[in-house]
C-alpha cells in the first residue's frame, strides 16, 4: 500500500517537476533557439550539437527545449483560464438554481457545440496568425468542461445530510459555497485538469502543425515537425526530436492524471 501511494505522489507531481524544468530552459539549452551556433544538419552527437542541428544551423536541443517550455506553459494557460470561467459559472449554476441554472447550462452546451480547431482557425483569420490567438480559440471552448463538472460536483454536495442541516440552521449561501462546496469540487477538477495537460499539448501542437501558431522562426513543437518534414528521410532528427518533446509532454500529463486519480481513491 505504501509503495503504491508513494508510485502515485511521484506520478501526480510530474508537472511541477516539468513546469521548473522549462522554466529553467534559458539556462539549460547551450545555444539561444534563434541563432546559428554552427553548420547546417549537424547529426546528433556531433560538432557539438547533442540532438543535432537543423536546416539552417540552429541547435535542435535548445529548440526542443523552448518549444517544450511555449508548449507546457499554453496548455497550462488554456487550463487556467478555464478553471476561472468554468469554475465561477459552474458555481453560480448550481447554487442559484431555477431559471438562472437553466439559462446559463445552455450558454455552456452552446459552447460546448463549437468545434475547437475550427474557432481556433477562425479566431487566427480574423486576428492573425500569433500564439495568443490560438490560446485564445482554444480557451473559449474549454472552460465549459469545467462549468459542467463544478455544476454536478456542486449538487451532488448540497444535498448530503451536513449541508442541508447547515442551510437550515441559518448558514448564508455564500459561506456554505466558499467553506464547504466549492472545497468539495477540488478533486475532480484537480484529476481533470491534469489528464487536460495532455490533450492540450497535442491539441496546440496540431493547430501550430497547421500553421495556427506563431510564425517562423518561433520555435514551437508542432511548427518545428511540419517545417522539417521534408527532411524526413535524410536528417530525420529535425522533424523527429521535435515529435519527442511532444510524446513527452502529452505523457506526462496523463501519468499525472492517473496518479492524482490513485491518490484521491486512496485518501
Amino acid at each position: 500500500m505504501f509503495k503504491k501511494v508513494r508510485g502515485n505522489t511521484i506520478m501526480a507531481a510530474l508537472p511541477l517537476i516539468v513546469t521548473a524544468l522549462v522554466l529553467l530552459a534559458p539556462l539549460l539549452a547551450p545555444h539561444s533557439p534563434y541563432t546559428v551556433a554552427g553548420p547546417a544538419f549537424t547529426p546528433p552527437g556531433h560538432g557539438g550539437f547533442l540532438l543535432g542541428s537543423d536546416s539552417v544551423g540552429r541547435d535542435e536541443l535548445s529548440r526542443v527545449l523552448y518549444g517544450m517550455r511555449a508548449s507546457w506553459l499554453s496548455a497550462l494557460a488554456v487550463i487556467a483560464s478555464g478553471l476561472v470561467v468554468g469554475v465561477t459559472i459552474g458555481t453560480v449554476a448550481a447554487v442559484a438554481g431555477g431559471w438562472v441554472d437553466s439559462l446559463l447550462m445552455r450558454f455552456t452546451d452552446l459552447f460546448l457545440s463549437l468545434p475547437g480547431p475550427v474557432l481556433a482557425i477562425a479566431v487566427v483569420a480574423a486576428l492573425g496568425p500569433s500564439l495568443l490567438h490560438t490560446l485564445i480559440g482554444v480557451a473559449i471552448v474549454w472552460w465549459p468542461f469545467y462549468a459542467r463538472i463544478v455544476r454536478g460536483e456542486i449538487r451532488s454536495l448540497s444535498a448530503r445530510p451536513h449541508l442541508e442541516a447547515a442551510k437550515m440552521s441559518g448558514i448564508g449561501v455564500m459561506r456554505r459555497t466558499l467553506r464547504h462546496l466549492l472545497p468539495g469540487t477540488f478533486p475532480a477538477l484537480v484529476v481533470t485538469a491534469s489528464l487536460d495537460i495532455g490533450n492540450l499539448v497535442l491539441t496546440l501542437a496540431g493547430l501550430s502543425f497547421l500553421g495556427l501558431g506563431s510564425p517562423a522562426p518561433s520555435p514551437e513543437l508542432g511548427a518545428m515537425s511540419a517545417r522539417n518534414l521534408t527532411f524526413l528521410l535524410q536528417d530525420y532528427w529535425t522533424a523527429v526530436m521535435p515529435g519527442i518533446g511532444i510524446l513527452i509532454l502529452a505523457l506526462v500529463g496523463n501519468i499525472s492524471g492517473d496518479g492524482l486519480r490513485g491518490l484521491m481513491k486512496d485518501r
